[in-house]
């Protein structure tokens, strides 16, 4: 049998099943890697685990620029209990997150579904829709000053509709819902990314076998796509719950914390308590109950958005 030129050079195909198995790395080349990496752990551990882990002490301390610092205990603690303030923040925060978090993701699944298909033009609406994301919210928050101002262009709407015609962001009741509507126009667009990237990734045979079955479109949303979904839908709700939380910039630009701290984040207070009376102590123990309050919220998603794989 006379050999074919460059058979020689072909490699045995491997049998079908079986698994290709990686090697091991050795110790030098681990070490190498590390090596590389070990910059930027570096600097990830000075700039982030650093001021988080001095955040917390000093939240234990009464701290001030210049002065003495003095180990308090719980002090700081005691005062956030019988702070009205503080509770006045606590309120405002949640409201502003629990109305936020939900229109925010639900804009961000509508625009997900309904760009997810190949259409003259889809890209250019993916491109406007994600356009807010990178938009500054200092900017943004200066051109909803002037929307939502009395005599603005919301303003005349509402009067046009037959609904009151002031200023939103003047009224103790109104303020919030206005911030929300900033802070979901600001943000649906990168939960839409998000969605759109994990919609793509659904095998279109799972659509395409419920369809034969006869399912409607409302049913293959909820028993086929909806289920694929979950993964992405934590993962933005984790991160939506986070900026909700933290929100400050619009704030400080649109209202102050006004009118009559009816729009009073925990971040403002924290800003202000930390950077306008230079007592680091009580903000610092202001962030740390933010943190806490972050985390349990977290995990209460993690139960009921993460509880499936």
């Amino acid at each position: 049998m006379v050999a074919l030129p460059g058979s020689q050079l072909r490699r045995p195909r491997r049998p079908a099943g079986e698994v290709r198995r990686l090697r091991r790395p050795s110790a030098r080349e681990a070490g190498t890697a590390l090596l590389f990496v070990l910059p930027f752990l570096l600097l990830f551990a000075v700039f982030r685990f650093g001021p988080a882990i001095a955040g917390v002490i000093l939240g234990f301390t009464d701290y001030t620029i210049g002065g003495d610092t003095s180990w308090t205990g719980l002090e700081n603690f005691r005062r956030l209990v019988d702070d009205p303030t503080f509770w006045s923040a606590v309120r405002v925060t949640v409201v502003f997150t629990a109305l936020s978090v939900p229109l925010s993701m639900l804009a961000s699944l509508g625009m997900a579904l309904l760009t997810r298909r190949a259409f003259r033009g889809a890209k250019l609406f993916r491109s406007i829709f994600f356009l807010p994301v990178v938009t500054s919210l200092v900017l943004a928050g200066v051109v909803f000053t002037w929307v939502f101002a009395d005599g603005g262009p919301w303003s005349r709407a509402m009067g046009a509709l037959g609904l009151p015609a002031g200023s939103w962001l003047a009224d103790s009741a109104l303020v919030v819902p206005a911030l929300v509507l900033v802070s979901v126009w600001s943000r649906f667009g990168y939960g839409m990314l998000i969605l759109l990237a994990r919609l793509q990734d659904i095998p279109a045979e799972l659509e395409e076998a419920a369809l034969t079955d006869g399912a409607s479109a409302w049913q293959r949303f909820r028993y086929v796509t909806l289920p694929q979904l979950r993964p992405a839908l934590f993962f933005v709700a984790i991160i939506e719950t986070t900026v909700s939380f933290q929100v400050f910039d619009m704030i400080y630009v649109m209202t102050g914390g006004g009118p009559v701290r009816a729009s009073y984040s925990l971040v403002y207070l924290l800003y202000d308590q930390g950077f306008k009376y230079f007592d680091l102590g009580y903000a610092s123990a202001v962030g740390v109950a933010l943190f806490v309050m972050t985390i349990v919220v977290a995990l209460i998603q993690r139960l009921t958005l993460g509880r499936e794989k």
